[in-house]
């Protein structure tokens, strides 16, 4: 006889709080209702290892969607443990109480050993169902000698009905009366879609029927059908749960394809399966490339997370640093802290484990590939390689492995080159190691700034990525060699025989160089004969600690307001040039000389001269004479 009950707790507010604002999407809902079949399957095997009444014809164990797109409903279907009245009850009668979550700790408590890993712990995922269905029927048949079938009720108003159901076979039917908005639901692309997203490695096969309001055209249309009908919606073994032996390269990459959205093949893949006190398996791809949306700020990345086989989402951030936004693959725990809704990470000691666990194996990955496969790392460097100097810059825990695993074009003969390898390789009486930035490896290998260094055999690690200009400020010893830019301060490069002859040249080039610094002194706070330059007649530098002139032209470039830097005009007295200057009497010719001079050394830099036409018409009026 049927029976109306209220549902126990603030059932009304809770209901209310479970359908309108526990999860994002309404799609979750179907996730929610394979999870609980899927748990009420795992009960049933491991029941009847002990109890031969529970599966006495040893089933094949089915998920089950019925979708009726005339009548609005879909139904999921599972032969699992079922339920008799009073699991009913106490399971869809009170919100918040987990079959499957009392499960377990029931054999726990027994000290039960191979429990089932069971996916349900809240004990709010079937209500999720009252999100696109006006009402919800449940029919359930128990599995066991002496059971009868029951059945569940409700419009999530409050209330629900039991009465006696109409299942002949053990099992679970949930039938779903759909909302007007909400009739998707009941269409086979739809269903297919969700499943493959999120359910694509529950351990059993989902079956989709969908019931047709026009016979089968002919027997071939019937045959095609009942086909399709019989082909499982998902993969059941996830790929990442499998043995590394087991796992064809032809698979990973399709999964890296299909699954993941990645674009060709992949440069290196990680199948991990840790053990221990930390225990998780993941998929990790490094791609051979990547798109620009990968280096603009804000933009989402993570990895994809399954708990229990179960998809809760991608681009889980909490995952992986920033820096390794790049990285692509999957990671699943039974042991993940999830939100009641299981759309989102807990902050947990367990999460900050699986990070760094996961960063310290693509940062050993890296480095045995650097190391084994050198071709291979080059590509990774070349595409991937401003990820790292990011991480340098904001991973301080990390710093020091991924400080080894950068690299830089030379001066030497333009190949990626490691701080270690460079200082390796350090000329007889180098005591530094030094670096240039510049726009580019042309601008860089042509740098003025570099003619003593060359002339001494010395090598010049290039930094020439928009990240190189930022971190930077960053180098300033490697394994206690100190790290100096070519074009910043004083090289200090020239012997006791060298300075006591420019100092005796400048004390007579004074006059000179006050002529030039009172006509530059907008722009130049010094100038000052160098050693610095053997070919070209002049070159700016700047202090230590200023910006680089490709830093200072990006920040211009995005709109920032960067303070005023003067820099200092160095020249070469040995150049024909500064000593035909020295001597000119023509004071309009000098000037015009001298702003010819230090255009030449604005552009030798990358950077315009401060009035473009007027050193245009020099230039010409120079051409002419």
């Amino acid at each position: 006889m049927a029976k109306t009950c209220a549902f126990k707790a603030e059932i009304r507010q809770m209901l209310d709080l479970v359908i309108h604002s526990l999860y994002s999407k309404k799609e979750i809902f179907l996730r929610e209702l394979i999870s609980n079949a899927s748990d009420a399957i795992d009960r049933a095997k491991y029941l009847a290892l002990t109890d031969a009444t529970i599966a006495p014809e040893a089933p094949e164990w089915t998920i089950r969607l019925t979708a009726d797109a005339t009548a609005h409903t879909l139904t999921i279907e599972d032969n699992g443990i079922g339920m008799n009245a009073q699991e009913m009850e106490d399971a869809l009668g009170t919100i918040a109480k987990s079959g499957s979550k009392a499960f377990a700790e029931a054999l726990k408590e027994g000290k039960e050993t191979n429990i089932p890993e069971l996916i349900g712990k809240f004990g709010v995922g079937f209500y999720a169902a009252f999100m696109v269905a006006d009402g919800v029927t449940v029919d359930s048949l128990r599995r066991g000698e002496g059971q009868t079938p029951v059945k569940w009720m409700s419009a999530g108003d409050g209330e629900y009905t039991m009465d006696e159901g109409s299942r002949t076979t053990p099992g679970t039917s949930i039938t779903l009366h759909l909302r007007p908005d909400q009739e998707q639901f009941a269409t086979g692309w739809t269903l297919k879609d969700l499943v493959r997203r999120y359910s694509d490695f529950i351990a059993y096969p989902i079956y989709l029927h969908e019931e047709d309001t026009e016979p089968a055209k002919d027997e071939k249309a019937a045959a095609d059908k009942a086909a399709e009908e019989a082909k499982p919606l998902n993969t059941m073994v996830a790929l990442w749960k499998r043995s590394k032996n087991d796992v064809k390269q032809e698979e990973y990459e399709a999964f890296y394809r299909q699954t993941l959205h990645g674009t060709g093949e992949p440069l290196k893949t990680l199948h991990i399966a840790a053990e221990g006190t930390l225990e998780y398996r993941a998929l990790l791809f490094l791609p051979k490339t990547v798109g620009m949306e990968m280096m603009m700020p804000g933009n989402k990345h993570g990895l994809s997370l399954y708990v229990r086989n179960v998809f809760i989402g991608d681009e889980i951030e909490a995952l992986t640093p920033s820096w390794l936004r790049f990285l692509k693959g999957v990671v699943d725990s039974s042991d993940l802290p999830l939100n009641v809704s299981r759309e989102m990470l807990q902050d947990d000691a367990i999460i900050r484990k699986i990070r760094s666990d996961v960063t310290n194996r693509i940062l050993k990955a890296l480095a045995e590939m650097a190391k084994e496969q050198p071709e291979q790392y080059e590509t990774f460097t070349t595409a991937l390689g401003d990820f790292l100097k990011e991480g340098y810059h904001s991973d301080w825990e990390n710093r020091e492995k991924i400080t080894e695993l950068l690299r830089f074009r030379n001066l030497k003969d333009g190949k990626y080159t490691s701080l270690k390898d460079y200082k390796t390789a350090m000329a007889e009486g180098q005591k530094s190691i030094y670096m240039l930035t510049a726009d580019s490896l042309q601008a860089a290998q042509q740098s003025p700034c570099l003619e003593q260094l060359k002339a001494k055999g010395y090598d010049v690690l290039f930094l020439t990525t928009p990240v190189d200009q930022f971190i930077a400020a960053d180098f300033y010893e490697y394994d206690k060699t100190p790290i100096v830019f070519a074009d910043k301060g004083d090289l200090d490069l020239a012997d006791e025989s060298e300075k006591k002859t420019l100092d005796e040249t400048s004390k007579t080039l004074q006059p000179l160089l006050e002529t030039i610094t009172k006509q530059l002194e907008a722009t130049v706070k010094e100038v000052r004969l160098t050693s610095r330059l053997t070919d070209s007649p002049c070159c700016l530098v700047q202090d230590p600690s200023a910006l680089s002139p490709a830093m200072r032209r990006m920040l211009e470039a995005m709109g920032q307001n960067v303070p005023e830097d003067k820099r200092i005009l160095e020249l070469n007295p040995d150049h024909t040039l500064i000593k035909s200057l020295s001597g000119m009497t023509d004071e309009a010719q000098r000037s015009d000389t001298i702003d010819l001079l230090y255009g030449q050394a604005c552009l030798a830099e990358g950077t315009l001269p401060p009035d473009p036409a007027k050193f245009n018409r020099l230039v010409a009026a120079l051409m002419a004479r």
